[in-house]
């Protein structure tokens, strides 16, 4: 049985959380696809109108770094729960996940690194960025999720063109590198992994904690009676250099990797896959 996993998958912007897509065609066969989403920009209804062609053909459903809420926003509507659009929903990596709608097994960062630990990464956070001299900053610096701490240096609450802008500065300063760097060096004996993503942040969580999570809820369905099992899974993602968030499952040995660089390449190698 087939899988397959997309990153990019919106004609107009770039959109970031991971898609899957399964086939109904054959009991025996399974296809799926997986594609990530940035925050604070929506799917556009084109997107919406392709997943509902595919719907037809596969289940389909998606994974990111995001909690659930954000990914509403980026792929649900105001009447529609997005639970109720996708198969599987991976919240988080798949820290947080449901399938048809109902939740499957989660697991809590801050129970696994403890309360003292969390504090004083947070203190060497929240010291670094109040040093960094940045063009602007705005608010939600450190943001809490289940599964993992998602770190803006310039915060969350940048608007789009702000975004983009400092997307550009960071490219050209390094700024979310060098502050990866320095995180290594403070906490990496505790098993963390920090995970460039997107335009702005970057993710901290426990290694083995990055989207190849999401897979073992996959294999766990080949367990249950009358499961699927995916045995030949296709990823597609932007960020699949090392240390980018879509490198551990890009480079997975239970995935075939494909690096796409926008919304078009992904659209031009979803529609060969699948042949619409």
């Amino acid at each position: 049985m087939m899988f397959v996993f997309m990153v990019y998958i919106c004609s107009a912007i770039t959109i970031r959380i991971t898609i899957f897509i399964t086939h109904r065609e054959l009991e025996l066969l399974a296809n799926s696809l997986f594609h990530d989403a940035q925050p604070k920009q929506e799917v556009t209804p084109e997107m919406l109108s392709l997943l509902a062609q595919l719907r037809q053909k596969c289940a389909i459903g998606f994974v990111g770094g995001s909690d659930l809420v954000k990914q509403q926003e980026q792929l649900g509507t105001a009447s529609v729960n997005v639970t109720s659009l996708f198969d599987f929903c991976f919240s988080e990596n798949g820290l947080t996940a449901f399938k048809e709608g109902k939740p499957l097994a989660s697991t809590s960062f801050i129970e696994w690194i403890g309360e003292d630990k969390y504090k004083e990464l947070v203190r060497f956070v929240l010291h670094y960025i109040a040093d960094l001299d940045l063009p602007i900053k705005r608010g939600t610096f450190v943001e809490f999720r289940n599964g993992m701490v998602n770190i803006s240096p310039i915060g969350r609450n940048a608007s789009n063109a702000e975004r983009h802008d400092y997307e550009k500065y960071d490219q050209e300063h390094g700024i979310r590198a060098k502050f990866v760097e320095q995180l290594r060096e403070k906490f990496g004996h505790l098993g963390l992994t920090f995970s460039i993503g997107g335009q702005i942040s970057f993710d901290v969580f426990p290694t083995g904690w990055d989207k190849t999570y999401c897979l073992q809820h996959l294999e766990a369905e080949a367990q249950k009676p009358g499961g699927i099992a995916y045995t030949t899974i296709h990823f597609f993602g932007d960020k699949t250099f090392k240390g980018g968030n879509d490198y551990e499952i890009y480079e997975d040995p239970r995935t075939i990797g494909h690096s796409v660089t926008g919304p078009n390449d992904t659209i031009a190698e979803l529609k060969a896959l699948f042949d619409l």
